[in-house]
């Protein structure tokens, strides 16, 4: 009951979130916390956090203990060095030991040097697929955005045909106007509404795309926050080359690079330590029982006491020839670290070649938006003053309608500048680190 309970409580406050209003920030929150690509790099990260656990325990003393027992019949070794014949003996053994690395030619130092830039690595790998999500949901959010605008003016439109409507219905009526104006000015209406259903479709659909990438369960009652029209306007660009000295600063997918060539650097002084000698330390205690059926033996608690023993080593091994072995891994090492330079220049060069198509994108997108703006104006005036001749008699229905959907176009154009600067200036933004709003 209390899981129906608790089920039934965590559907109730997924639907109440749907139902609210989100905002760009929200939305990309909630991406970063359920988006399932994210939780499989946090798993990585993690995997890589318990490497770098283990390459640091390495510097410590491994510890075993053993035990045996053994028993044989027949000729056995007596205390004297002869054997005897016919005789049953026991043997019991206890030990304890541990050795410590003393020098393994760096390998152990070099190991958590490669797994801690892995760890830094991974960790930027997760960034970068964050950043990925922020972009999408920003494109996506932005999309929202510009649907709205368009449902909008499609229902501004509506309003406007269905006046012109009620209008020559009353003309007609009247006998002032004639019932082919009166059809034709329907037919527009038609078609503006028919126009609003492409648009509430379009909007519906982009709200469904960025739900998907919220991970939400469907669309129903999903709706985004409008930013404040003061937000909208074009920003002053930085140029191409600022913005990328920025962002190769703190972009996370050099950063992985960058870190990923160090550990493959680290990597090349693991294997020059295979040419080094290396140095432990060993020791360890023990004792045992032994019984014998040819003569009596001492208590168990007396032989533990007195065959107690203790012992201490050091070993020194040198490496002299592996069968070139060492060689090819030091060589093999090495052509990773160039393979790793080059994927780190590779990388540099799609983020700036990345800056230069956002950056010319967001001055196209600007252009654009005044151009708009102008084409709006005139369109606006035109249509202002085709609609008072038509009130006067002075144009027919015909001018009247080009007018208006010379209007609607320009509107609808742009809106879509708006929102495509919008969201071509915040990238270039988002690239020298700052956080995606609206």
């Amino acid at each position: 009951m209390r899981r129906i309970l608790a089920v039934c409580a965590l559907i109730g406050a997924s639907l109440g979130l749907q139902a609210q209003s989100w905002t760009l920030e929200q939305c990309i929150n909630h991406a970063l916390e359920n988006n399932l690509t994210v939780k499989q790099g946090d798993l990585t990260v993690r995997q890589n956090e318990i490497e770098l656990n283990t390459a640091v325990n390495r510097r410590l003393p491994g510890v075993s203990a053993s035990a045996s027992e053994s028993f044989s019949a027949g000729r056995s070794l007596l205390g004297n060095n002869t054997y005897a014949t016919n005789t049953n003996s026991t043997s019991t053994n206890f030990n304890i030991g541990a050795d410590v690395p003393v020098f393994q030619g760096f390998q152990i130092r070099n190991n958590i040097a490669a797994a801690r830039l892995n760890l830094a690595a991974a960790t930027a790998d997760l960034e970068k697929i964050k950043d990925d999500i922020r972009v999408a949901v920003a494109q996506a959010f932005v999309q929202v955005l510009y649907n709205q605008e368009i449902l909008d003016v499609a229902e501004g439109q509506i309003e406007i045909d269905s006046l012109q409507v009620e209008r020559l219905t009353e003309l007609l009526r009247n006998g002032k106007a004639s019932a082919a104006e009166l059809a034709q000015q329907k037919a527009s209406y038609a078609q503006s509404v028919y126009q609003r259903t492409q648009a509430a479709n379009n909007l519906r659909l982009s709200l469904l795309d960025l739900s998907q990438l919220l991970e939400l369960p469907d669309a129903d009652g999903f709706s985004v926050v409008r930013p404040a029209a003061e937000g909208l306007e074009p920003r002053l660009l930085e140029s191409a080359e600022d913005v990328y000295a920025a962002a190769v600063e703190r972009k996370a997918s050099i950063q992985a690079e960058q870190k990923r060539l160090e550990a493959a650097q680290a990597r090349v002084d693991i294997a020059k330590g295979a040419f080094l000698p290396s140095v432990s330390l060993s020791g360890g205690v023990g004792t045992g029982y032994y019984t014998s059926s040819l003569a009596a033996s001492s208590s168990f608690a007396d032989q533990m006491k007195n065959n107690f023993s203790q012992q201490l080593g050091l070993s020194l091994s040198i490496p002299i020839f592996a069968r070139m072995g060492n060689r090819n891994n030091l060589r093999a090492a090495e052509l990773s670290a160039r393979t790793q330079e080059l994927q780190l220049e590779s990388a540099r060069k799609s983020l700036y070649k990345e800056i230069q198509q956002a950056w010319y994108a967001a001055r196209a997108s600007q252009d654009r938006y005044y151009s708009s703006v102008q084409v709006v104006e005139s369109a606006r005036e035109s249509f202002e003053l085709v609609s008072a001749k038509y009130e006067n008699g002075k144009a027919n229905i015909t001018e009247f309608n080009e007018a208006k959907n010379t209007l609607m176009k320009a509107e609808s154009d742009l809106v879509q500048a708006r929102y495509e600067q919008l969201y071509q200036t915040r990238l270039l933004s988002f690239y020298k680190g700052e956080s995606l709003r609206l």
